[in-house]
């Protein structure tokens, strides 16, 4: 098209190296560091700047992005952030070479050019506007864009924000009434299996028949039975092995108690990954769109979210800094578009954050619990607000466990409800969400982030943070004594840690008792600590103690006792203005106070609590409920927090006392409950006496502290593991070389033709091996891809591994867990060495434990490393026609740890030359 310049050259970087497309056609091979020169020079058509220019070893990179040019014309819509995604999405042929793939950047962008000029037309005053800002902050694309849409930017006179100012087009929520209060109507089996044949039967797709999956929905019911006696729920502890289909079996009789009670059902996971794959089973359920967007709805914390204020508030300063327009401009496409305003996972395509970068957008959410709530002049049209009234009307939430147990912990949702029944899928993971919720932090970023939710900005240029006063000055009014209380409460929260104060602990020119006290720590750690903390940081024991510590934890104490008296005497009074204003306060209104007294309580109250306890406690014995320690913790060897940690024990008690009792009924699943133990996988196998220990389940879940044993049920995976996968144990790859253990990914790759996942248990050495396979691995013709490694977030990788069938991803835990590659994306797993849990104090005090309770020395390692291999093999088969191969380089695993696999699955230590043969024979191009 004559918008379009033909001449515009193309850049793809590749391993080794970059592909040149020149505008008369040529492809040229250049090294990466000529392709940075030519780029700066002449700006390329590009896919994903940050990727490129990260292979090619600059930071910044001058170029077209693609990407952007998409997500102005496609917003809120996915494609994969790669040239073949973007031609798949675009309906273009798609290339299969580097080369082929430089020939095909200049038809996407012609394809999205035509696509814009025919959108001219009918587009809407806001997309023009929004062009026309962005080309104001020189926009690559602006002349490309304008030009398709009609525009001269001379020609126009803009107002302030035009383009930008979203918060003008988005509809207002409505508050609902109150609903009634749910009835109790049970589920029976045979209808939750009725319910599953129908949702099977829905769909553009017919679901795989699963013949245990009826068994599951039927025990799955059971968890919705009328409550019969007070903080005894009825509880489902469920195993059900890859391939039962656990996400249909309890959706079936979770939808039908909601629908039969007129109360949501709450479906909590671990991973966002899990989150997705359930929304996109539930359009089984509710086949129209608007149908769907009533009854289910994707809950998470405001944290997830796009707050209109902070945007505003960025937008304003576009005058100071106008290139903060192109991003803005493309978040003002998408929030338009948006489903529900989720910026992490949602519908905002992963990739454009990394464009916009991730830090500028996660600052425009409310990540520091800094909400004003009704004062917000946003407030009708917040996305967080009208998701929560949404929640409320909803069939079924999905949600994730830490938002649940958060929430729990604080008393309650946003409007102090607690949803009655619950599903927990990934069960496996409640250990270590409840480890997360219920720990308590008395570090320095803990502090001085305290300090700056009271505080705000303290004149910091170019921050949004709004400090207390702010928030709740104008909700006092008159009241003198409430005024007093906040000022005392603002003088008291400048003696907790301000701006720098790591290099005040440094040097030892710290300000106030929190400062002094984390010097100490410091001192204490540094002094105590082993010198190999291997990049985790360095922590020890808190007794026995320093001198001088004792004397600061008793001066920090009783500050923090201080900080509070004023804190309570305002949640008292605006307690008070509730009541004593009852009949003058409108909804709102009544909200926002609700809202200010639960993050007093929450954010302040309670934290000051928990650090005052902490500190107490260093005069008596230990509690035996938690384990105490100092650390300091690191990134890149760069000390980033100093504190005293404290976590429960078992911190599944807290989850159980504050999810759990007060609920009627939940659903607790995974595939990898259970520790095998070298015994039957199942309670429909062979041998019922001996079945796998259901003590580690409970343990890990938290049933066992039930005043009512959960129900136990365990469904076998349907799949032929012994005749579909095979486990090597290589034995003469030293895991200590990085040489042979990059080699021996270059070798397992190659042999496996691709569709190859290697994970790592620490990202140093991840790194190292795709520095030294990526060219090789090029040379193959298999696309590398690598999590820590360029521009991409994990998400990302896992979305484009699955969509290129003969590619290679390298990942860590968060590769792991919770991904769903079917067919033959997925037929080799190579794992670095055993997962074996950090050793650390915390580790220490559990392992302890566990021995006391009768375990063996090393029952409780073995325990969590068999749980992870297991959670990584499960990986390789999805479906009953996939076929694998687990291939661990650690010569070190021992046999006691391969209870991990399925009964029968052949297990052979091989050298590597064999394990290569046995893989190219078993999954290699050949064999598929």
């Amino acid at each position: 098209m004559a918008s379009f310049p033909a001449t515009r050259p193309a850049l793809i970087a590749t391993a080794r190296g970059a592909l040149w497309r020149t505008g008369d056609g040529r492809i040229e091979r250049l090294s990466a560091a000529d392709a940075a020169l030519r780029a700066a020079a002449t700006p390329p058509l590009v896919c994903h700047a940050p990727a490129v220019a990260a292979r090619l070893g600059t930071e910044r990179l001058a170029a077209r992005d693609l990407l952007e040019l998409f997500a102005f014309v496609r917003p809120a819509r996915f494609c994969l952030p790669t040239p073949r995604g973007l031609c798949e999405a675009l309906d273009l042929p798609l290339p299969t070479t580097p080369e082929e793939e430089a020939e095909a950047l200049p038809d996407i962008a012609r394809r999205l050019i035509d696509e814009l000029e025919d959108m001219a037309a009918l587009a809407s005053p806001e997309m023009k506007a929004t062009a026309l800002a962005m080309a104001r902050g020189s926009w690559p694309w602006a002349d490309d864009v304008l030009a398709a849409l009609g525009l001269d930017p001379a020609a126009q006179k803009l107002r302030a924000l035009a383009g930008l100012d979203v918060w003008k087009s988005l509809p207002q929520w409505e508050e609902p009434p109150p609903p009634p209060p749910p009835k109790s109507l049970p589920v029976e089996p045979r209808e939750a299996r009725l319910r599953l044949g129908q949702l099977i039967a829905a769909g553009a797709h017919l679901a795989e028949a699963r013949p245990s999956q009826g068994d599951y929905a039927s025990a799955a019911s059971q968890a919705f039975a009328p409550r019969e006696q007070e903080e005894r729920p009825n509880v489902v502890l469920v195993e059900a092995g890859t391939g039962v289909g656990k996400t249909l079996g309890y959706v079936a009789p979770a939808s039908l108690w909601a629908e039969k009670n007129g109360a949501p059902v709450w479906i909590a996971t671990y991973t966002r990954n899990l989150q997705r794959q359930i929304d996109n089973e539930l359009d089984r359920l509710h086949r129209d769109s608007a149908e769907k967007r009533r009854r289910v709805v994707v809950r998470k914390g405001r944290e997830n979210y796009l707050c209109l204020l902070n945007y505003q508030e960025a937008a304003m300063r576009t005058g100071l800094v106008p290139e903060n327009a192109v991003g803005l401009g493309l978040l003002a496409r998408w929030a338009l578009a948006s489903r529900d305003g989720d910026i992490v996972g949602g519908d905002l395509p992963a990739w454009l954050l990394d464009l916009i970068g991730r830090g500028r957008v996660n600052r425009l959410a409310d990540r520091r619990g800094e909400c004003i709530y009704s004062a917000c002049e946003h407030y009708r049209k917040c996305f967080v607000e009208r998701t929560i009234r949404r929640a409320r009307q909803a069939d079924i939430v999905i949600a994730n466990h830490a938002l649940v147990m958060i929430q729990a912990a604080m008393g309650g949702l946003d409007d102090a409800t607690r949803p009655l029944r619950y599903v927990f899928d990934e069960g496996h993971h409640l250990f270590d969400a409840a480890d997360s919720a219920f720990g308590a932090h008395l570090s320095g970023v803990e502090a001085s982030d305290l300090r700056r939710w009271l505080m705000g900005a303290e004149g910091r240029r170019g921050s949004r943070a709004r400090g207390l006063e702010r928030r709740i000055a104008d909700l006092l009014g008159d009241d003198q004594e409430a005024h007093r209380a906040l000022r005392q409460l603002l003088e008291s929260a400048q003696l907790l840690p301000a701006s720098n104060w790591q290099t005040r602990l440094a040097d030892g020119t710290v300000l106030g008792p929190a400062e002094e006290f984390l010097a100490l720590v410091r001192q204490q750690v540094r002094a105590r600590s082993s010198d190999e903390d291997q990049g985790f940081g360095q922590e020890c024991d808190v007794h026995p103690l320093t001198p001088g510590l004792l004397d600061a934890a008793d001066q920090l104490a009783e500050m923090l006792s201080q900080m509070l008296v004023p804190v309570r005497r305002l949640r008292q009074m605006l307690q008070a203005k509730l009541q004593a204003e009852a009949d003058k306060l409108d909804s709102a209104q009544r909200a926002r106070i609700e809202g200010v007294v639960r993050s007093l309580t929450n954010r302040c109250e309670r934290t000051l609590e928990a650090w005052r306890a902490m500190l107490r406690g260093l005069h008596g014995e230990p509690d035996p409920a938690f384990v105490d320690w100092l650390a300091i913790e690191k990134s890149q060897n760069r000390e980033i927090d100093v504190g005293m940690f404290r976590h429960y024990l078992d911190p599944t008690e807290p989850f159980v006392n504050s999810v759990i009792r007060p609920a009627h009924g939940a659903v607790i699943t995974s595939a990898t409950l259970r520790d095998s133990l070298d015994v039957p996988v199942a309670a429909n196998d062979e041998k019922p006496e001996a079945l796998a220990d259901w003590d580690v389940a409970e343990a890990r879940t938290g049933t066992r502290h039930l005043m009512a044993p959960a129900v136990r049920a365990a469904m076998a995976s349907p799949f032929d593991y012994p005749d579909s996968t095979r486990v090597l144990i290589v034995r003469d790859v030293r895991r200590d070389d990085a040489e042979q253990i990059a080699a021996a990914y270059r070798e397992l790759f190659v042999a496996a033709g691709g569709g190859a996942l290697g994970l790592f248990t620490a990202i140093g050495r991840l790194r190292a091996v795709h520095q030294r396979i990526a060219p090789a691995i090029e040379v193959a013709g298999l696309p590398l891809y690598a999590q820590h490694v360029g521009g991409m977030d994990a998400a990302t990788l896992v979305d484009i591994f699955r969509a290129e069938e003969h590619s290679c991803l390298l990942g860590t835990d968060a590769v792991r867990d919770g991904v769903d590659v079917p067919g033959r994306s997925l037929r080799l797993i190579v794992f670095d060495r055993v997962p074996w849990p950090r050793p650390d104090i915390l580790h220490r005090a559990r392992k302890e434990a566990w021995k006391k309770a009768g375990a063996g020395n090393n029952a409780y390692d073995d325990m969590l490393a068999r749980l992870r291999l297991k959670q990584a093999y499960g990986r390789l088969i999805r479906r009953a026609t996939d076929r694998g191969v687990f291939v661990m380089l650690d010569s070190r695993l021992p046999s006691r740890l391969l209870g991990a696999f399925p009964p029968g699955v052949p297990v052979a230590r091989v050298g590597l030359a064999e394990a290569v043969a046995q893989v190219r024979a078993f999954v290699g191009i050949e064999a598929g």
